[in-house]
């Protein structure tokens, strides 16, 4: 995305930027895979945070999940879709550490590129739902795999999915249909491209057509850096195939947000809104990640601005899919800037993002399986409104030192069980392996630590105040997440 206008930095409880995890504390036995009282603590914990049981099952029927994915949000996808009344057994593949612990998830070992491996398993364990959490296995056609086979999944098509798969795609979409976005051209020639560049001048942005790990966009401040982005993209296959076509685009200024909305081919249901913090450093600074931590509501998600969302540009994108002959399935996750009044779309995702979606599933109060399923059989007219906690979330990702650089893996992370057991408070993982027992870092974006406040100031000290019992040397954070929020509120 692009960088948003800073605001002035927060911090939390005084301390020093990207301050380290392993820092004297008193110390804990870290979590262990097997162990049947974890597992029951674990469940208590659950309803800490989420303040109680979810909605009433809108049928009786229950209904196996399968979950694809390893990460973040997949953990939290797993958490709140087992607290669904609907849900039956909830299998994840391939999981990480914490959902191998996690109450009532079935970690099974299925390659979600192997797509008759997928089926097979589906049939075999009579599934009824099929989540993909990542966007990978969705541009590969997962999905059309699984409804040709007559398994419901929740997700777009290999063609729907090209909203986030093809940035050329998406901007032809929103110029089509008259969706706001910056001004933008397409190239296929990195001298064309570099013209352009100079013609326009800076700031300008530079992205990739395919994916690339969310690292293919430069936001370029001075035209030097954005002629560099072409020769990395283009020349050099800095992201391989992703950057053999590029987007160039217009830079655009004001405060990121953004908004998520549940489609079914033709209906959009609102979800809501959450603001992420991309860069490493304190105060919005240094290099893009994929988010260092996130918190809903957005303040600055109004219900005006929600409701201009929804009519200017998550309907109008939906109608447009369906008018193209892709209709889409599956969540929207609208990438916003937001100036006054204001509103244009950066880019469209295809799936629930992170660090956000850790925040949207604390507070969430709906039967999500019976949510997800509905919109997989294109039958979100017989959902009723949705049931959301009125408290603040906050999501602190621990990052591996040296992130979103190189990295060490394989450190022992302790002090989890003691982060779990505090008020309000849901750690989950992402870049976590399980070795003897023992929970190590495997990532880049290796925890989230997960907290419910009846304001974002009482979040945040809930959040910190359990990154703070971690056990993790080679761990670090943000200690502003939530800055603008917090702000806002003094």
């Amino acid at each position: 995305m692009s960088a948003a206008v800073c605001h002035p930095t927060t911090a939390i409880a005084g301390h020093q930027s990207a301050a380290r995890i392993g820092r004297s504390r008193r110390a804990v036995a870290p979590l262990r895979a097997q162990a049947h009282a974890n597992k029951q603590r674990r469940v208590l914990v659950v309803y800490a945070l989420t303040g109680g049981r979810a909605a009433v099952a809108a049928s009786g029927d229950k209904v196996n999940v399968l979950v694809i994915g390893s990460g973040g949000r997949e953990h939290a996808l797993c958490w709140r879709l087992k607290q669904s009344p609907t849900c039956g057994e909830l299998f994840c593949t391939p999981g990480n550490a914490g959902i191998i612990v996690e109450d009532g998830v079935q970690v099974v070992d299925v390659k979600d590129s192997d797509h008759a491996a997928v089926i097979k398993f589906c049939k075999d364990n009579n599934v009824g739902l099929v989540v993909v959490g990542p966007e990978a296995p969705l541009v590969d056609g997962i999905a059309d795999a699984l409804i040709a086979a007559d398994i419901p999944c929740f997700g777009p098509t290999k063609d729907a999915a090209r909203l986030e798969g093809s940035k050329g795609f998406l901007k032809d979409l929103l110029k089509k249909y008259n969706i706001p976005t910056a001004k933008y051209e397409r190239f296929t020639d990195p001298e064309a491209a570099k013209k352009y560049i100079q013609k326009e001048g800076a700031p300008i942005v530079v992205k990739t057509d395919g994916l690339a790990a969310g690292k293919g966009v430069i936001v370029a401040m001075n035209v030097q850096t954005a002629l560099d982005a072409v020769d990395d993209m283009m020349v050099n296959s800095a992201f391989g195939s992703a950057g053999a076509e590029i987007v160039v685009e217009d830079f655009l200024d004001g405060e990121e947000a953004s908004f998520f909305a549940v489609v079914d081919g033709g209906k959009a249901i609102p979800l809501v809104g959450a603001q992420d913090h991309k860069r490493v450093g304190e105060g919005d600074t240094g290099l893009n990640t994929g988010g260092m931590g996130a918190y809903s509501p957005a303040p600055v998600l109004t219900p005006a601005i929600e409701a201009k969302v929804m009519k200017d540009i998550i309907q109008p994108t939906v109608d447009g899919m369906a008018a193209e002959g892709c209709p889409f399935t599956g969540v929207i996750f609208a990438g916003l800037m937001i100036k006054g009044d204001d509103v244009k779309l950066l880019e469209h995702n295809v799936r629930f993002g992170d660090p956000e979606c850790q925040c949207l599933m604390a507070r969430m109060r709906s039967d999500l399986v019976d949510l997800l399923l509905k919109a997989a059989k294109g039958e979100l007219d017989k959902v009723g409104e949705l049931q959301w906690s009125e408290d603040m979330a906050i999501n602190v990702v621990i990052a591996a030192d040296g992130y979103p650089g190189s990295y060490a893996k394989g450190e022992v992370i302790g002090g989890l069980d003691a982060a779990n057991a505090m008020d309000g408070v849901k750690v989950f993982h992402a870049g976590t392996a399980m070795k003897d027992g023992k929970v190590t870092s495997a990532g880049g974006r290796v925890l989230g630590v997960t907290a419910t406040g009846k304001n974002i100031t009482e979040a945040a000290k809930k959040s910190y105040a359990a990154v703070d019992v971690i056990e993790w040397p080679g761990g670090f954070v943000r200690r502003d997440i939530g800055h603008r929020a917090i702000a806002r509120e003094k």
